[in-house]
């Protein structure tokens, strides 16, 4: 699988958030990053690349899916590092002693602390993705995963993207709770 096949897998019509945009996101995120070595960099990267490239919002086996594409098709020195970092992107837990890991899981959940209008955004492009769940499921569904993140002593498990957007992600985690609400 070249890039051109992982652009046009992130290229899908039925990917509204799961998209370039988000890679291309967290990629500049990864750029932002201090403190890195070239392998480490290029590790977070790979993942980055294709942490998302099977999406299918019916499944539940997506990360571990591109975990074992990424095995196939990165370098065999990096292999087994990047498959464990996207197989962190299931449950976005990871011990805030790993390093590369922390910096994956907060560069992956980076918009939770985007400004209002785009957060909003995102919240709206999640729901295309999830268009085949009746309206009070989602919801439900929703609301439970966005309580099971704002229930986390942090959401950010690197201590410097801690600092600089726990607040906002709290802000806009409880903002969309009140919405799924309703009226």
């Amino acid at each position: 699988m070249t890039r051109d096949d992982l652009i046009t897998a992130y290229a899908a019509a039925d990917r509204a958030y799961h998209n370039l945009a988000h890679v291309e996101d967290c990629l500049d995120k990864l750029a932002r990053v201090d403190g890195l070595s070239a392998a480490e960099r290029e590790i977070l990267a790979e993942a980055i690349w294709w942490h998302d490239v099977v999406y299918d919002p019916m499944r539940s086996d997506n990360e571990e899916l591109s975990a074992r594409l990424a095995e196939q098709h990165v370098a065999a020195n990096i292999r087994e590092e990047v498959g464990r970092l996207i197989r962190l992107t299931r449950t976005h837990q990871v011990d805030s002693s790993d390093k590369l890991g922390a910096i994956l899981i907060s560069i992956d959940l980076s918009i939770l602390a985007a400004e209002p209008p785009r957060y909003d955004a995102y919240a709206a492009a999640i729901r295309r993705e999830y268009a085949h769940v009746p309206d009070a499921a989602y919801r439900a569904g929703r609301a439970d995963v966005l309580r099971r993140f704002a229930a986390r002593p942090v959401i950010f498990p690197d201590a410097s993207f801690a600092r600089a957007w726990e607040t906002k992600a709290r802000d806009n985690l409880a903002r969309e709770l009140a919405s799924l609400r309703g009226p």
